[in-house]
C-alpha cells in the first residue's frame, strides 16, 4: 500500500530499480526463448533438406534401374547407405544393392543386405520383403532347408500367400512335391492369395503332378527290368494300392515291394 503514497519520480525509481534488478533474467530468458526458437526451425529446415536430398537420389536411383544403369544404380545406392543411414531410403537401397547382386548371378553378395533389412528395418513390410527374398536365394543357392527355416516364423496375413508359395519353391528344390503341392494349395487359398500369379501356381501343381507319374513309371520300369535280369517273370499288372506303386509280376509277388521301391511314390 506504500506505492499509493509515493510520488510519481518514486515509483519511477521503484521501476528503474527494479528493471535494473531482474533486467539481466529478464533479457537472458527472451534470449534463450529466441535461441531455442531459431535451433528449432534451423533444425526442421535440416531435417527437411536432407529428407530432400535423400528423395531426390532415391529417385535417381530408380531412374537408373529403369534405365538399366546398373553401375549408376550401385553408386546411388551405396551413397544413400552411407549419407542417409537413418533415412527410409537406405533400406531401399539395400534391396537394390541385392537385386543388383543377384541380376549379377552373385548370390553370396545378395545374402548381407538382405539380412540387414530383415533383421534392421524399422518397416514392417521391407522386413516381410527382405525374408521372401533373401528365401528364394537360398533357394536358388540349393540351400532349400535354410530357406524354409528362414520362412518358418508366423507369416503375417498380408504375406501368407507368398511365404507359402516360396516354401513350395523350396520343397520343390528339395524333391518333395508333395509337401510342395500342399504349399502352393495354401497358397491358392491364403486371404491374399490376390497378390500372386495364380495362374503361375495351378502350372507349378500341375508340373508336380507329371514329375510325381515320370517318377512312377520309371520306378515300375527300373523293378521290371531287374527282376528279368534277375531271370524272373515280367510284370503282369502296374498299378497304386493305398497311396504307393505297385508292379504284381506273373507270379503274384510285388515287385517293386521285393526290390526295394515299394515306397515310390503314385501317380496323380
Amino acid at each position: 500500500m506504500t506505492e499509493e503514497y509515493l510520488t510519481d519520480d518514486e515509483q519511477l525509481e521503484v521501476v528503474k530499480h527494479a528493471f535494473k534488478e531482474y533486467a539481466p533474467w529478464i533479457i537472458g530468458g527472451v534470449l534463450i526463448g529466441a535461441g531455442v526458437f531459431f535451433g528449432i526451425r534451423y533444425y526442421q529446415n535440416h531435417v527437411n533438406e536432407r529428407a530432400l536430398k535423400a528423395a531426390a537420389q532415391f529417385s535417381a536411383m530408380t531412374a537408373a534401374l529403369q534405365a538399366n544403369d546398373k553401375p549408376k544404380s550401385r553408386e546411388l545406392a551405396d551413397g544413400l547407405i552411407k549419407d542417409y543411414a537413418s533415412s527410409p531410403y537406405a533400406d531401399q537401397a539395400q534391396l537394390t544393392l541385392a537385386r543388383l547382386d543377384v541380376d549379377e548371378g552373385q548370390l553370396d553378395k545378395a545374402i548381407a543386405p538382405l539380412t540387414q533389412v530383415m533383421n534392421d528395418s524399422k518397416d514392417t513390410e521391407l522386413r516381410q520383403i527382405a525374408r521372401l527374398r533373401l528365401a528364394r536365394v537360398l533357394t536358388d543357392q540349393g540351400k532349400a532347408d535354410e530357406a524354409i527355416k528362414t520362412l518358418a516364423e508366423p507369416m503375417p496375413a498380408a504375406f501368407s500367400a507368398r511365404y507359402h508359395e516360396v516354401r513350395g519353391d523350396a520343397y520343390v528344390a528339395k524333391k518333395d512335391p508333395s509337401d510342395a503341392a500342399a504349399e502352393y494349395q495354401a497358397a491358392l487359398g491364403a486371404a491374399d492369395a490376390s497378390g500372386i500369379n495364380a495362374a503361375l501356381l495351378e502350372l507349378k501343381i500341375q508340373d508336380l503332378g507329371a514329375a510325381a507319374t515320370d517318377q512312377f513309371i520309371a520306378q515300375g520300369f527300373l523293378a521290371i527290368l531287374q527282376r528279368r535280369d534277375l531271370g524272373l517273370q515280367g510284370a503282369e499288372f502296374i498299378g497304386q494300392v493305398a497311396g504307393r506303386m505297385v508292379v504284381i509280376g506273373r507270379d503274384g509277388n510285388d515287385i517293386c515291394n521285393s526290390l526295394g521301391h515299394g515306397n515310390a511314390p503314385a501317380w496323380g
